[in-house]
């Protein structure tokens, strides 16, 4: 249990009271949802979430100026979990929307998946990659404890991230290519799938995050 507030920034991308409910069954008892600098400004940890285009998700990203609230918090070494978009948002650049800049806090690209995307046996994929997948993870973090290798979790998305340093990845898994599932680096995990739709693996996640100090080891 934790009584630490959890600020969830809120820039208008995505359905954030599943995230805020998530957090709440695995103990968290404080709980906000804002785009208010002041609140997240004084949050024990963090979670930067998004869905949709990220033409729109970096626009309003800016406008409300979270780009240098994470910038912030990330220096201050509080604990920050970034989910789907909000992980994609944090690489270099991605392909999306004829390409688009993003904030640069993890060097590395967001692809395409491509038009003809085929498993190891040659069978088509579909894009977007939605649904239960397996990550595998690729090093030790306390944000995997007690979660079993080779866990199943819900993804929904049609680009996938390709970070330049490969030691920040901490969870990868297959949909044609090759996918950082996970990232982490310092005070900061970052992961493509939504935990909070991940049922017992997404909330062990959750439950692992509200209890963790920022400290990879």
């Amino acid at each position: 249990m934790s009584s630490d507030v959890i600020a969830v920034i809120d820039y208008g991308m995505g359905n954030l009271h599943s995230v805020a409910s998530a957090l709440e069954h695995v103990g968290a008892n404080h709980v906000v949802i804002t785009h208010d600098p002041a609140i997240i400004g004084d949050a024990d940890r963090v979670i930067f979430p998004g869905v949709g285009a990220m033409r729109d998700c970096m626009a309003e990203i800016r406008r409300l100026r979270c780009d240098e609230m994470l910038l912030d918090i990330m220096q201050q070494q509080r604990p920050v979990l970034a989910i789907c978009v909000g992980m994609q948002a944090l690489l270099s650049h991605s392909e999306e929307n004829q390409g688009v800049e993003c904030l640069n806090r993890v060097p590395g690209e967001v692809r395409f998946f491509g038009e003809s995307l085929q498993d190891a046996s040659g069978q088509r994929l579909k894009v977007p990659h939605m649904g239960w997948n397996q990550v595998r993870q690729t090093r030790e973090h306390p944000l995997w404890h007690g979660i079993e290798q080779d866990s199943r979790f819900y993804f929904v998305h049609s680009y996938y991230v390709h970070a330049t340093q490969r030691e920040l990845r901490a969870g990868a898994t297959e949909y044609g290519v090759e996918i950082d599932a996970a990232l982490a680096r310092d005070n900061l995990f970052a992961v493509q799938f939504h935990p909070e739709k991940s049922h017992t693996a997404g909330l062990q996640l959750l439950r692992n995050f509200v209890s963790w100090s920022g400290e990879e080891a």
